[in-house]
């Protein structure tokens, strides 16, 4: 087998160092709490409520806060914790760069105390500024690596509100954590999955639960949020013969014994476990039945996890696809935290989509380490698995692999969500290679460097046969890719041949032409405009929040919905002109 690529990449870059800067004059550190229970109080809420976006290397959706009490004072970062959009909107220099930076408000933590707030800063104290050093500080980073500007189409979306789905917590802006809709094969009955927790059945317009994770598990947790809980689900294809049904969600660290994990040096911030559910009535109204698990996998962060499963609807009985279950699992944040080598690594499960075959029937299957499912023969990598390669990996190189869908015509693609530069859409082939951590998108990366930046690939990188993204955008369009789907209805003839997609922060709907979505070239990405009760609106306008949290859903005739996660609000999309 050949020597991981990201071995001889690491050959030519600089070990990483780490220098704590002195402390600026100006601030007065010394109403920090420095004792141990504070420290260790303000470690445990600051992994609850703000690792999902913040670690003290390298910037992700906000910045990193390494050395951050350096700088600001403590009353400061106190009050921006609380309420950072008022701080924003009332000039706050700080604030107001940070915002510019990053185009997203924080979520605001007014329900926490004056206890823990003063915990965080004490925890936060203890991490020191970080300054890089690498080969990477030689070259010339690009200031906009992505230059097209998305442009405005004349497309129009007609919105009609659906339903609301029931609030999962009215204490944070998030009333909802609603982020999947999927259809069951056979009865078309349409489910929608609360990361909190819950599944849903919506009929007749109106949704009741279906599945709740937290009665069925009793370690399932879903703090502290973003991609963490109730992951993803999946129903069989012969869900109505055989009341199968799939899941993924999350549990604490030791939960049980993991099937795929790393030294114990490296911290465990959560467990991710693929489940098989059997129901005696696939008709009933309420999930009733056994589990048994498939996959248990330990993380070392609570971002970039087992956020979606899916079979190919594509595929016919008797076809070489049929039931088999394409995993979409993220590199658990270990890249940006300091374990680059977790990623892109054929003998790890991490960064990777993988194929297996829950029930191990399919012929030529292999049997898995764990004994509880099947490789598929045909699987790209099964041929050096006496080599230590996972024979699950069926495409390479995610960061973040956060939906997965087909084309009426059978492509195959998976929308990648990005680190600090390109959100990308990719056209999976089995057994290629899309370049994360050694690659963002189509330009070099640095692992051990200011992770931030990007730099133009060298001509070496050539022979390493990456699979570049078939469309993208950078930051100065969106934060976070939304994976959508090709329209497959009937009614809204204008969106015929387009896949509609968007972006999760900001709200903003995009398409491509299908007809453009070609293996090595990037096909240009438009924006639509949303028009509900005959008045044009924006998603932010709609759901009265500035991080809208847009996801997408398709039912079992083809027509798209749209989710917002901050008021639990799905709307159907019923017609369009432009």
């Amino acid at each position: 087998m050949k020597k991981s690529l990201f071995v001889a990449f690491i050959c030519i870059i600089c070990l990483i160092t780490l220098n704590f800067c002195k402390t600026d004059n100006h601030i007065d550190v010394s109403v920090i709490a420095k004792d141990s229970v504070s420290i260790a109080h303000g470690k445990s809420l600051f992994n609850q409520h703000c690792v999902v976006c913040h670690s003290f290397r390298q910037a992700g959706i906000g910045p990193h806060l390494g050395g951050i009490t350096q700088d600001m004072s403590a009353n400061w970062i106190m009050e921006f914790i609380r309420n950072p959009k008022k701080m924003i909107d009332a000039g706050d220099k700080r604030a107001v760069q940070s915002y510019d930076k990053f185009k997203s408000y924080m979520i605001p933590f007014a329900f926490l105390s004056d206890t823990a707030l003063n915990s965080i800063v004490a925890y936060l104290h203890t991490q020191g500024k970080p300054m890089f050093k690498s080969i990477s500080d030689t070259l010339m980073p690009l200031l906009n690596p992505w230059s097209d500007t998305i442009p405005m189409s004349d497309l129009i979306v007609d919105l009609k509100l659906i339903t609301q789905l029931p609030p999962s917590d009215t204490t944070k802006a998030l009333l909802t954590r609603i982020t999947k809709m999927d259809v069951e094969p056979n009865s078309k009955n349409l489910f929608l999955l609360d990361l909190r927790g819950k599944l849903y059945r919506l009929f007749n317009d109106r949704v009741t639960t279906y599945m709740d994770m937290s009665l069925l598990k009793p370690k399932f947790i879903h703090r502290p949020g973003l991609a963490t809980g109730f992951g993803s689900f999946a129903f069989h294809p012969e869900f109505n013969k055989n009341g199968l049904l799939y899941t993924t969600h999350t549990e604490p660290p030791g939960s049980d014994t993991a099937d795929f994990k790393y030294h114990d040096s490296i911290r465990v911030m959560l467990q991710w476990v693929l489940t098989e559910w059997k129901t005696n009535t696939p008709s009933a109204q309420n999930f009733s039945g056994q589990s048994r698990e498939i996959m248990r996998i330990n993380v070392e962060s609570v971002i970039h996890g087992m956020q979606e499963i899916i079979f190919n609807p594509n595929a016919k009985k008797g076809t070489e696809d049929y039931g088999l279950l394409y995993i979409g699992l993220g590199d658990g944040g270990a890249v940006e935290h300091g374990f680059p080598f977790l990623a892109h690594d054929l003998t790890r499960i991490w960064g990777n989509v993988l194929r297996i075959d829950p029930l191990g029937k399919n012929v030529g299957s292999l049997i898995s380490m764990n004994q509880q499912y099947g490789i598929p023969a045909s699987n790209p990598f099964i041929h050096l698995r006496d080599s230590g390669a996972l024979g699950e990996i069926y495409a390479r190189g995610f960061r973040n692999p956060h939906r997965i869908t087909w084309t009426s015509n059978g492509k195959m693609l998976v929308s990648n969500i990005g680190h600090f530069n390109i959100e990308s859409l990719n056209l999976i082939l089995a057994g290629h290679d899309y370049g994360w951590p050694v690659t963002e998108g189509p330009f070099m990366i640095d692992v051990f460097g200011d992770m931030k930046k990007v730099y133009k690939l060298p001509a070496y990188y050539n022979k390493y046969n990456f699979t570049y993204p078939v469309a993208a955008y950078d930051h100065d369009e969106g934060l976070a890719i939304c994976g959508g789907y090709e329209y497959q209805g009937k009614t809204i003839p204008v969106l015929n041949s387009k896949f509609m997609f968007g972006d999760i922060v900001r709200g903003r709907l995009f398409y491509v032409n299908t007809s453009d979505i070609e293996l090595g070239k990037t096909a240009p990405i438009y924006e639509g405009r949303l028009r509900i009760d005959g008045v044009i609106k924006t998603l932010k306008q709609l759901c009265g929040c500035n991080k809208v949290d847009l996801h997408f859903g398709r039912d079992a005739l083809g027509e798209l919905y749209i989710m917002t996660k901050p008021d639990g609000k799905l709307y159907k999309m019923v017609n369009a002109v432009e």
